[in-house]
């Protein structure tokens, strides 16, 4: 069983929907290390859930500083969502930080899917309560905790991000310098080593 069918039967706990009906729906796609997806300011045609790899949405600050907001491995969705049902260009761009294979559906593909299969509106109902709850625990972390309790907590949540993320990214989603976290990992490792 594909790897997508497989998520929409585990989130929904419904084993009726099979490949036959899903895939048809969706285009397998490979990218390639730092290749760019989704540009910012251009039209968001597509949404990629990830059979293997690792994406990131960032914007670009008026400083020119990369804000890196999302992460998605495997079996996660991502696009700029607002752009994407709206038809309007994208606040984000979305690249590829390792070797990535995506399957991607388009708007009119997503709207028909929705519309023929119940669960599959519920998958997806499913998929943004995670996602937000997320997203709210991450902003309630970086306001209310020290950065090194944050890290700590991040690293102990998601593991698989620590070992799998540049530094430079992972800081940039913390919300800390590169050397901030350089130092911060220093800390521990002195810690861990004395210990």
């Amino acid at each position: 069983m594909h790897p997508l069918t497989q998520h929409i039967q585990k989130i929904t706990l419904n084993r009726e929907i099979g490949d036959d009906a899903i895939l048809p729906f969706f285009e397998t796609k490979t990218f390639k290390k730092k290749d760019i997806l989704q540009e910012e300011d251009k039209r968001c045609l597509l949404y990629f859930f990830v059979i293997r790899g690792c994406l990131r949405l960032f914007f670009t600050d008026h400083n020119g500083a990369e804000q890196t907001l999302q992460f998605a491995l495997e079996n996660w969705w991502m696009t700029d969502l607002n752009a994407f049902r709206s038809g309007h260009n994208s606040a984000y761009t979305i690249q590829a930080l390792e070797t990535t294979e995506v399957m991607a559906i388009t708007a009119r593909n997503y709207e028909v899917i929705l519309a023929r299969f119940p669960v599959i509106e519920s998958y997806f109902r499913l998929v943004y309560e995670r996602a937000f709850a997320a997203s709210l625990l991450r902003v309630r972390m970086i306001s209310r905790m020290p950065k090194d309790e944050f890290y700590e907590l991040f690293k102990s949540k998601y593991p698989e991000f620590i070992q799998r993320l540049p530094q430079k990214v992972l800081a940039s989603f913390l919300g800390f310098t590169p050397e901030y976290l350089s130092e911060l990992r220093k800390k521990q490792s002195k810690r861990k080593n004395n210990s």
